[in-house]
């Protein structure tokens, strides 16, 4: 998917609702961060960016995630 933004006025609302955290990630799925971890590893989870100790992931990914565990 692509995406095009005119202005840094039009990205920030995007990356806003878009992207979250471990810890956002953590609270949605209801899970430690050894799980989050545990679920990248096993490629359940892929984050868009990473750091030593936080990554960035698109929450649609998330939530999906989320849904089949519902299931």
């Amino acid at each position: 998917m692509k995406y095009e933004f005119d202005t840094e006025k039009e990205l920030i609302p995007f990356i806003v609702d878009n992207i979250i955290t471990t810890r956002e990630a953590m609270e949605i799925l209801g899970c430690s961060r050894q799980n989050i971890d545990d679920l990248i590893k096993r490629g359940k989870l892929a984050p868009i960016k990473k750091w030593d100790r936080d990554k960035l992931f698109w929450k649609e990914d998330v939530l999906d995630r989320l849904n089949r565990l519902s299931k």
